[in-house]
């Protein structure tokens, strides 16, 4: 009996070790466990949080990024000196009131060094029209530099000082970039030499109808990096220390920094800049079309099929476009294999290209997708590429002239002159010259026949001073840089 008891009570003992384990198990195994530690809390570094180190990035681009100042002669006109019942009066009679001379002034702004041989990237309007420019190397060293080429197409200029063996920038891919990627901002602003800011990508083929030029190409990268008055010229890099725009413009109504910069897409500028090395002017092609971009409204209104891509309206005689089957109402897609669906990056993907170059083009037609391939020509309809000294001065200047006629002369109060007869796209037209202007001397020197002008600006580099009047009796001054 005490044997069953012994037996009952061990068992009982096990089973209920058992139970007790069990409960055990059960109560704490849907909670963690915890502990405690004696070591402070600490800050997460910025490394763990996904934004990159830069100071290496900076230290190897900004050595490239060089200061820009220009000196110009400012043209002034009579009209706000003398006022009307005056200058009706008197004429050009004098009686105290003279014209006023033309006011020197200077501009400020970036560039970025692209070869060791010293040519540097900058923006047009940093140095145009101007008599004199100077560049500060990031060790503080100074040089005159010399005017490679320009093109207010795409507000860029291609310089060069007397150098070698100088730090560089390598061109970066833009059509890599991606929007949220982090890039560099490097520059002068308000002449704060080699300043650095940091941002993102915010938008890619922003078109801002910034540039006065008729054959304007504008698809900057827009970024939220820091960016004032000085930067423009000045280098947009990617975390590798590619170069990757050039900063030239921002969005503000102050003036300075309102959260917006804009960008020249590196794969222009590397184009623009061989061109401009290479034959003194800019080579480029043409489509030879009329484009607008795809919308609701007008999906709607043309029954399109696609909501992205951008929409022929018309397409013009004799055009590379005509030729290889494109037509009115089409919408094109992709460009070499590079969707575009805006206007801007269309005109982005042909601005690369130079006269001569075949493109593959898709283009939806109704629901059909079709392929093209497009043989670019230049805006006169030729496929060969033109040299800066084929242009001529008159091409240059983008005008015709004739030697002003007795009559146009006595109505205007002047003695000799050469009429512009007919502005295109040019140097005259950029500096606000009208046609009917009658030149009346070119840097104090006097201007009587049409040839004056080609003789006289043939080889000259730098600024020009343009002075005349118009058949009102209006004078006034312009200044160019050639």
């Amino acid at each position: 009996m005490n044997l069953k008891i012994f037996v009952l009570l061990t068992a009982s003992a096990i089973l209920g070790g058992i139970i007790a384990v069990g409960i055990y198990h059960v109560s704490i195994g849907s909670h963690p466990s915890t502990f405690s530690i004696s070591q402070p809390a600490q800050f997460t570094s910025t490394a763990n949080l996904g934004v990159p180190d830069f100071k290496s990035t900076s230290a190897m681009t900004r050595p490239a990024v060089v200061h820009v100042k220009s000196k110009m002669t400012v043209a002034q006109n009579n009209n706000s000196e003398i006022p009307d019942v005056f200058r009706d009066f008197f004429g050009d009679r004098g009686f105290g009131f003279q014209m006023p001379s033309p006011q020197p002034r200077e501009g400020s702004g970036s560039g970025v060094i692209i070869s060791p041989d010293g040519y540097i990237v900058t923006n047009n309007h940093v140095i145009d029209n101007a008599n004199e420019i100077e560049v500060v190397l990031n060790d503080k060293r100074t040089y005159k530099a010399e005017v490679i080429g320009t093109d207010p197409s795409t507000d860029l200029a291609l310089l060069r000082i007397d150098e070698s063996d100088l730090p560089f920038m390598t061109f970066g891919n833009s059509d890599l970039i991606e929007v949220g990627e982090w890039v560099l901002a490097i520059g002068n602003p308000f002449n704060l030499t080699s300043t650095v800011t940091a941002g993102i990508v915010s938008a890619k083929g922003r078109n801002l109808n910034l540039l006065n030029d008729k054959f304007k190409i504008e698809s900057f990268i827009q970024t939220d990096a820091a960016v004032n008055p000085g930067n423009s010229g000045g280098a947009l890099v990617n975390t590798q220390g590619e170069l990757i725009g050039i900063n030239t413009a921002i969005a503000s109504q102050t003036g300075s920094y309102s959260g917006y910069s804009f960008a020249i897409p590196s794969l222009i500028v590397n184009k623009v800049m061989n061109d401009l090395k290479e034959f003194g002017a800019v080579q480029r092609g043409f489509l030879g079309v009329s484009i607008r971009d795809v919308d609701a409204q007008l999906a709607e209104a043309e029954n399109l099929k696609v909501l992205k891509g951008v929409y022929v309206q018309e397409v013009n005689d004799n055009s590379a476009a005509l030729q290889a089957g494109i037509k009115k109402g089409d919408v094109i897609t992709e460009v070499n294999g590079v969707a575009v669906s805006s206007s801007s990056e269309l005109q982005e993907q042909i601005g690369r290209q130079r006269p001569g170059d075949k493109v593959k083009i898709k283009a939806m037609r109704s629901s059909d997708e079709k392929e093209f391939t497009v043989t670019l020509k230049s805006i006169t309809g030729q496929t060969a590429v033109v040299k800066k000294e084929d242009y001529g001065v008159t091409g240059i200047l983008g005008a015709e002239f004739a030697t002003a006629s007795e009559s146009e002369l006595k109505e205007a109060g002047l003695k000799a002159g050469v009429k512009v007869n007919k502005l295109k796209s040019g140097k005259l037209q950029t500096s606000g010259i009208k046609e009917g202007f009658i030149i009346t001397h070119i840097d104090k020197k006097p201007v009587s026949k049409a040839t004056d002008v080609e003789n006289m600006l043939r080889n000259h580099q730098g600024g020009v001073l343009i002075e005349g009047a118009y058949t009102d009796g209006t004078k006034a001054y312009y200044a160019i840089g050639m």
